[in-house]
Protein backbone atom coordinates (compact mmCIF):
# COMPACT_ATOMS: atom_id res chain seq x y z
CA UNK A 1 0.00 0.00 0.00
CA UNK A 2 1.14 3.54 -0.59
CA UNK A 3 3.37 4.81 2.15
CA UNK A 4 2.84 8.05 3.88
CA UNK A 5 4.92 10.90 2.74
CA UNK A 6 3.41 14.00 4.00
CA UNK A 7 4.00 17.76 3.08
CA UNK A 8 6.10 20.51 4.64
CA UNK A 9 6.97 20.33 8.30
CA UNK A 10 4.94 22.24 10.90
CA UNK A 11 7.32 24.83 12.25
CA UNK A 12 5.37 25.18 15.47
CA UNK A 13 6.21 21.67 16.66
CA UNK A 14 8.75 21.63 19.50
CA UNK A 15 10.90 19.12 17.67
CA UNK A 16 11.64 21.59 14.89
CA UNK A 17 12.69 24.48 17.09
CA UNK A 18 16.39 23.67 16.87
CA UNK A 19 16.04 20.49 18.88
CA UNK A 20 17.94 17.29 18.22
CA UNK A 21 16.31 15.52 15.25
CA UNK A 22 14.85 12.07 15.71
CA UNK A 23 16.81 9.20 14.11
CA UNK A 24 16.10 7.47 10.85
CA UNK A 25 15.36 3.74 11.01
CA UNK A 26 18.33 1.37 11.24
CA UNK A 27 16.67 -1.17 8.93
CA UNK A 28 15.74 -1.36 5.25
CA UNK A 29 12.81 0.82 4.16
CA UNK A 30 10.74 -1.00 1.55
CA UNK A 31 10.11 0.61 -1.81
CA UNK A 32 6.56 1.53 -2.76
CA UNK A 33 5.48 -0.94 -5.41
CA UNK A 34 1.70 -0.50 -5.47
CA UNK A 35 -1.06 1.79 -4.26
CA UNK A 36 -3.00 -1.23 -2.97
CA UNK A 37 -2.34 -4.30 -0.85
CA UNK A 38 -3.75 -7.36 -2.56
CA UNK A 39 -7.19 -7.97 -3.98
CA UNK A 40 -10.02 -6.22 -2.12
CA UNK A 41 -12.50 -9.07 -2.58
CA UNK A 42 -9.98 -11.53 -1.16
CA UNK A 43 -9.36 -9.25 1.82
CA UNK A 44 -13.09 -9.08 2.43
CA UNK A 45 -13.44 -12.85 2.25
CA UNK A 46 -11.01 -13.33 5.13
CA UNK A 47 -12.61 -10.49 7.11
CA UNK A 48 -9.53 -8.28 7.30
CA UNK A 49 -11.29 -4.90 7.61
CA UNK A 50 -13.90 -6.27 10.02
CA UNK A 51 -11.13 -7.65 12.25
CA UNK A 52 -9.16 -4.40 12.21
CA UNK A 53 -12.23 -2.27 12.91
CA UNK A 54 -13.09 -4.51 15.89
CA UNK A 55 -9.57 -4.69 17.32
CA UNK A 56 -8.94 -0.95 16.86
CA UNK A 57 -12.26 -0.20 18.56
CA UNK A 58 -13.67 1.94 15.74
CA UNK A 59 -17.22 3.03 16.56
CA UNK A 60 -19.98 5.29 15.23
CA UNK A 61 -19.25 8.99 15.63
CA UNK A 62 -15.48 8.61 15.76
CA UNK A 63 -12.88 10.31 13.60
CA UNK A 64 -10.54 7.88 11.83
CA UNK A 65 -7.49 8.62 9.69
CA UNK A 66 -6.40 6.13 7.04
CA UNK A 67 -2.75 7.09 6.69
CA UNK A 68 -1.29 5.99 3.38
CA UNK A 69 -4.76 5.19 2.11
CA UNK A 70 -3.59 4.07 -1.34
CA UNK A 71 -6.65 2.76 -3.16
CA UNK A 72 -9.00 3.67 -0.32
CA UNK A 73 -9.90 0.15 0.81
CA UNK A 74 -10.27 1.17 4.46
CA UNK A 75 -11.85 4.53 3.73
CA UNK A 76 -14.76 2.81 2.03
CA UNK A 77 -15.18 0.32 4.87
CA UNK A 78 -14.75 2.70 7.79
CA UNK A 79 -16.95 5.53 6.45
CA UNK A 80 -20.24 3.63 6.96
CA UNK A 81 -19.11 2.46 10.42
CA UNK A 82 -18.42 5.95 11.82
CA UNK A 83 -21.49 7.35 10.04
CA UNK A 84 -22.46 10.94 9.34
CA UNK A 85 -21.61 11.97 12.91
CA UNK A 86 -18.09 10.66 12.37
CA UNK A 87 -15.32 11.49 9.93
CA UNK A 88 -12.72 9.66 7.87
CA UNK A 89 -9.48 11.32 6.78
CA UNK A 90 -8.16 9.76 3.57
CA UNK A 91 -4.45 10.60 3.82
CA UNK A 92 -1.69 9.88 1.35
CA UNK A 93 1.48 11.30 -0.17
CA UNK A 94 0.08 11.01 -3.68
CA UNK A 95 -2.33 13.53 -5.14
CA UNK A 96 -3.27 10.96 -7.79
CA UNK A 97 -4.15 8.38 -5.16
CA UNK A 98 -6.30 10.88 -3.28
CA UNK A 99 -8.10 11.84 -6.48
CA UNK A 100 -8.88 8.20 -7.21
CA UNK A 101 -10.19 7.69 -3.67
CA UNK A 102 -12.31 10.83 -3.96
CA UNK A 103 -13.94 9.38 -7.09
CA UNK A 104 -14.65 6.08 -5.31
CA UNK A 105 -16.12 7.86 -2.30
CA UNK A 106 -18.29 10.07 -4.49
CA UNK A 107 -19.60 7.04 -6.36
CA UNK A 108 -20.37 5.29 -3.05
CA UNK A 109 -22.23 8.38 -1.82
CA UNK A 110 -20.34 8.93 1.43
CA UNK A 111 -20.22 12.51 2.72
CA UNK A 112 -18.03 12.10 5.80
CA UNK A 113 -14.62 11.82 4.13
CA UNK A 114 -11.92 14.52 4.04
CA UNK A 115 -8.68 14.39 2.04
CA UNK A 116 -5.17 15.23 3.27
CA UNK A 117 -1.90 15.10 1.34
CA UNK A 118 1.34 15.04 3.28
CA UNK A 119 4.98 13.91 3.33
CA UNK A 120 7.10 11.11 4.73
CA UNK A 121 7.69 13.10 7.92
CA UNK A 122 4.31 14.63 8.71
CA UNK A 123 0.77 13.28 8.35
CA UNK A 124 -0.46 16.88 8.29
CA UNK A 125 -3.70 16.00 10.02
CA UNK A 126 -5.50 18.66 12.08
CA UNK A 127 -4.60 18.98 15.74
CA UNK A 128 -6.62 16.85 18.19
CA UNK A 129 -8.82 15.54 15.37
CA UNK A 130 -8.35 11.76 15.32
CA UNK A 131 -9.67 8.97 17.54
CA UNK A 132 -7.96 6.18 15.59
CA UNK A 133 -5.11 6.51 13.10
CA UNK A 134 -4.77 3.47 10.84
CA UNK A 135 -1.46 2.53 9.22
CA UNK A 136 -2.30 -0.46 7.06
CA UNK A 137 0.39 -2.53 5.31
CA UNK A 138 2.58 0.54 4.80
CA UNK A 139 4.59 1.14 7.98
CA UNK A 140 7.58 -0.66 6.42
CA UNK A 141 7.58 1.98 3.62
CA UNK A 142 7.83 5.03 5.89
CA UNK A 143 11.23 6.67 5.50
CA UNK A 144 11.03 8.60 8.80
CA UNK A 145 8.82 6.58 11.16
CA UNK A 146 10.13 8.13 14.39
CA UNK A 147 9.49 11.65 13.15
CA UNK A 148 6.11 10.76 11.68
CA UNK A 149 4.92 9.07 14.88
CA UNK A 150 6.16 11.93 17.06
CA UNK A 151 4.19 14.45 15.01
CA UNK A 152 1.16 12.20 14.75
CA UNK A 153 0.76 12.35 18.53
CA UNK A 154 -0.37 15.95 18.15
CA UNK A 155 -3.25 14.97 15.85
CA UNK A 156 -4.73 12.42 18.26
CA UNK A 157 -7.63 13.32 20.50
CA UNK A 158 -7.50 12.56 24.21
CA UNK A 159 -7.74 8.79 24.40
CA UNK A 160 -6.73 8.48 20.74
CA UNK A 161 -4.67 5.59 19.44
CA UNK A 162 -2.89 4.25 16.39
CA UNK A 163 -3.40 0.83 14.83
CA UNK A 164 -0.65 -0.68 12.68
CA UNK A 165 -1.36 -3.65 10.42
CA UNK A 166 1.56 -5.47 8.86
CA UNK A 167 3.04 -8.87 8.09
CA UNK A 168 5.48 -10.42 10.57
CA UNK A 169 8.47 -10.58 8.25
CA UNK A 170 11.51 -8.39 7.41
CA UNK A 171 10.83 -4.85 6.27
CA UNK A 172 12.65 -5.36 2.96
CA UNK A 173 10.09 -8.10 2.26
CA UNK A 174 7.20 -5.65 2.78
CA UNK A 175 6.49 -6.60 6.36
CA UNK A 176 7.52 -5.54 9.85
CA UNK A 177 8.73 -7.90 12.58
CA UNK A 178 6.45 -7.54 15.60
CA UNK A 179 9.25 -6.93 18.11
CA UNK A 180 10.91 -4.32 15.90
CA UNK A 181 7.63 -2.46 15.37
CA UNK A 182 6.96 -2.36 19.10
CA UNK A 183 10.52 -1.13 19.75
CA UNK A 184 10.23 1.71 17.22
CA UNK A 185 6.81 2.91 18.30
CA UNK A 186 7.63 2.73 22.01
CA UNK A 187 10.89 4.61 21.37
CA UNK A 188 8.91 7.82 20.75
CA UNK A 189 6.71 7.40 23.79
CA UNK A 190 3.77 5.25 22.75
CA UNK A 191 2.47 2.33 24.82
CA UNK A 192 1.35 -0.99 23.38
CA UNK A 193 -2.34 -1.61 24.12
CA UNK A 194 -2.87 -4.89 22.29
CA UNK A 195 -1.48 -7.05 19.51
CA UNK A 196 -3.53 -9.67 17.70
CA UNK A 197 -2.97 -11.94 14.71
CA UNK A 198 -5.38 -11.71 11.79
CA UNK A 199 -5.59 -13.48 8.44
CA UNK A 200 -3.54 -10.74 6.75
CA UNK A 201 -0.78 -10.43 9.36
CA UNK A 202 -1.26 -8.75 12.72
CA UNK A 203 -2.80 -5.65 14.29
CA UNK A 204 -0.86 -3.67 16.91
CA UNK A 205 -2.68 -0.89 18.77
CA UNK A 206 -0.76 1.84 20.61
CA UNK A 207 -1.69 4.90 22.67
CA UNK A 208 0.46 7.95 23.43
CA UNK A 209 2.43 7.85 26.66
CA UNK A 210 5.08 10.25 27.91
CA UNK A 211 6.91 11.94 25.04
CA UNK A 212 10.67 11.43 25.49
CA UNK A 213 13.39 14.00 24.99
CA UNK A 214 14.18 13.68 21.26
CA UNK A 215 17.90 13.62 22.08
CA UNK A 216 17.36 10.40 24.05
CA UNK A 217 15.64 8.47 21.24
CA UNK A 218 17.79 5.75 19.73
CA UNK A 219 16.91 3.86 16.57
CA UNK A 220 16.00 0.22 17.10
CA UNK A 221 17.99 -2.34 15.18
CA UNK A 222 16.63 -5.32 13.31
Amino acid sequence: MTAVRLLPLLACLPLLAGATPLPRPQRPVAKIVSSAFGDEAARDRVGEAADVIRIAGIKPGQSVADIGTGGGYYVLRVAPVVGLQGRVYAQDISANALHAVRMRVRKAGYRNVRYVQGSQANARLPDASVDVALMIHMYHEIEQPYLLLDRLRRSLKSGGRIAVVDLDRPSQEHGMPKALLVCEVKAVGYELVTMADIAQGYVAVFRPGVRPDPASVKACRA
